[in-house]
């Protein structure tokens, strides 16, 4: 009952009319821009990130909130119609929804994708409210010890379900780490090569502009086709009775799919996406659609997408910890305001949480009721030829990374982290782990140092907890499993010449 009064008062904060103009711009902005092809979600919030710090944090965060939810309709828009997913948990959105949108059928495509948000968002985002203040109780409890566990298992499930080559993912981990440790909270300048400007460290959010979206536009850029983009005509968006009836029950099922997941610390929302499609195709009466353009294969993972998005809130706003791109840029939101996050969040800062909960069934509301009509209008914004476009991409975050702190130094640090996502892409290095690296890496040192002067420099205390040590206990199960699993995978067989000489 406390959390539900608590909910009302959010209502009561996010529903003033600046709020809920921030919140309607929010909304538009994050379409408009995540719409865009190869642009994601992440990339959206750390594009419009600079945004926010012209207004309150309330508004700010409802704004965000807005931004959040309307990026990640963006990406499904530009799965359905180009085949381009923004991020790779749409992949799965666009096997079956581009196919619809060739056969005639995108406004169907679009009209499933942006209902089946809403419903998994709204469900979510419920559980969000339930959950998340019961785990904040329980982890406020927790010693420092038991928080370095924590944020270590985080770094290690994080880097490690990603991508094909867990090195690289730990290549990534490593060099946002050491991006972390530049300035550092020791009081003893590090990684600073006698530049007083790096004494404070780099600003993350400088560090996400540059990442996300300077190293993202490099690299499309540098990829561009000279032909036009293929742009599929979308009439309004609707659904007939048959529609409707094949796509509740994949909402439905790709909400209990993602929201659990993406509240694990692994987070994302690859493997809800995956478990959705593959459950819907086994399920569906009409298999022989799959592959050729099958509604349930639109509705069921793009619920599971949201749903987990959702999800991902829980371990941001319960411990602090970001588990996906998106929730780390959020992250930045709250900590740019001198916000301390993590399980106290909650009782230091209830005004705000709550605000910004209503307002994620806001945004999720304003953005059934706006991009609904408004979807033949972002299809148009497909057809800005690409080279402009990624030339406003590149001046507006060098714009924002500026006016961060107005130094012509950040534009440097931009320009020179930006080449490093762009060389992280080239060889296939994930960029999430950089970011998570950059973002905990202070946070563990600060954890790792406290647990170590309460004991006197005693060692033993980092498992002197139950918690601390199950965490590790997992951990160390994981690292098992993953060496046995290597072992076990055949030897790739010699090329044809090879074998010719070894017989020779």
């Amino acid at each position: 009952m406390d959390s539900l009064n608590l909910l009302l008062d959010g209502f009561a904060q996010a529903l003033t009319i600046q709020n809920l103009f921030y919140a309607v711009l929010g909304v538009f902005l994050g379409t408009a821009v995540g719409v865009l092809p190869g642009i994601g979600p992440a990339m959206t919030l750390a594009l419009l990130l600079p945004i926010t710090y012209s207004v309150g944090p309330d508004s700010a965060l409802i704004m965000f909130a807005g931004i959040y939810y309307g990026g990640m309709y963006g990406g499904s828009t530009t799965s359905i119609l180009l085949n381009t997913p923004g991020e790779s948990s749409s992949v799965v959105t666009a096997i079956e929804g581009n196919k619809m949108a060739k056969k005639g059928r995108a406004a169907q495509a679009l009209a499933t994708a942006a209902i089946g948000s809403f419903v998994a968002g709204t469900i979510g985002t419920l559980l969000l409210v339930l959950f998340a203040p019961s785990v904040a109780g329980q982890v406020v409890k927790l010693g420092n010890p038991s928080n370095f566990a924590l944020i270590l298992l985080a770094l290690f499930a994080v880097t490690a379900v990603l991508g094909t080559s867990r090195l690289r993912g730990f290549i990534a981990l490593f060099l946002g780490l050491a991006i972390g440790l530049v300035g550092g909270q020791t009081g003893q300048a590090r990684l600073t090569f006698g530049n007083p400007l790096l004494a404070d460290g780099i600003d993350i959010v400088v560090v996400a502009v540059a990442i996300f979206a300077i190293g993202e536009a490099l690299w499309v850029a540098a990829h561009l086709r000279r032909r036009p983009l293929d742009i599929i005509p979308v009439g309004q968006p609707w659904m007939s009775r048959e529609d409707w009836g094949r796509s509740w029950k994949p909402w439905l099922r790709g909400t209990a799919f993602g929201f659990p997941f993406g509240a694990l610390p692994a987070g994302g929302a690859e493997i809800p996406t995956f478990l959705s499609y593959v459950t819907e195709r086994k399920l569906s009466k009409h298999p022989e659609e799959f592959g050729k353009g099958a509604i349930e294969g639109v509705a069921g993972p793009e619920a599971a997408n949201n749903a987990s998005a959702a999800g991902t809130l829980v371990p941001l706003l319960a411990i602090g910890l970001p588990t996906t791109a998106t929730a780390a840029i959020m992250l930045l939101a709250i900590q740019s305001y001198g916000i301390e996050t993590g399980p106290q969040l909650f009782d230091t800062e209830p005004d705000l949480v709550w605000a910004l909960l209503a307002s994620l069934f806001i945004g999720n509301t304003l953005l059934l009721l706006l991009n609904l009509p408004l979807a033949p209008l972002w299809a148009k914004l497909l057809q800005i030829p690409r080279p402009y476009l990624y030339a406003g991409i590149l001046f507006f975050a060098s714009l924002g990374a500026y006016s961060v702190s107005f130094q012509p130094f950040d534009l440097a640090i931009l320009l020179v982290i930006g080449l490093l996502g762009l060389a992280m892409r080239r060889f296939g290095l994930p960029v999430l782990p950089l970011i998570i690296g950059v973002i905990l890496g202070p946070k563990l040192e600060e954890q790792l140092t406290t647990s170590l002067q309460i004991s006197s420099g005693d060692v033993s205390t980092l498992w002197s907890e139950p918690v601390a040590v199950i965490v590790y206990a997992f951990i160390a199960l994981a690292l098992t499993a993953i060496v046995v699993s290597g072992l076990r995978k055949p030897k790739p067989e010699a090329p044809l010449n090879e074998k010719e000489e070894v017989s020779a």
